[in-house]
């Protein structure tokens, strides 16, 4: 018998967002649509955190998520959409909310 008999391939579970956190997404998305001029604050914290020696690889695919979603387009609806998809890249953008800091103030 083999070694791996018996053994099933178990996924990892979906990671769920808390209800703070979406709250938190939300106001920071109606606030971008408020005063669009506040997406140079997330620029800022990832060119802040980018210099930051010792970071998660997690955080770092974070922010090249959102080198991706500036580099696309400036229009903050479409930066806001993405920041709300259901995909990888909107999930990996909100699983780190310190990008977001400043926004809300």
């Amino acid at each position: 018998m083999s070694p791996l008999a018996g053994r099933t391939n178990r996924q990892k579970p979906k990671r769920k967002t808390s209800l703070h956190q979406l709250e938190f997404i939300r106001l920071v998305i109606a606030e971008l649509k408020r005063a669009p001029d506040k997406i140079s604050i997330i620029k800022q914290n990832c060119d802040y955190y980018r210099q930051q020696t010792f970071l998660k690889k997690g955080f770092l695919l974070a922010i090249e998520r959102f080198d991706w979603v500036f580099e696309v387009d400036d229009d903050i609806e479409r930066i806001c959409q993405q920041i709300q998809a259901d995909d990888f890249i909107g999930n990996r953008l909100r699983r780190y909310p310190l990008l977001f800091k400043g926004i809300i103030t």
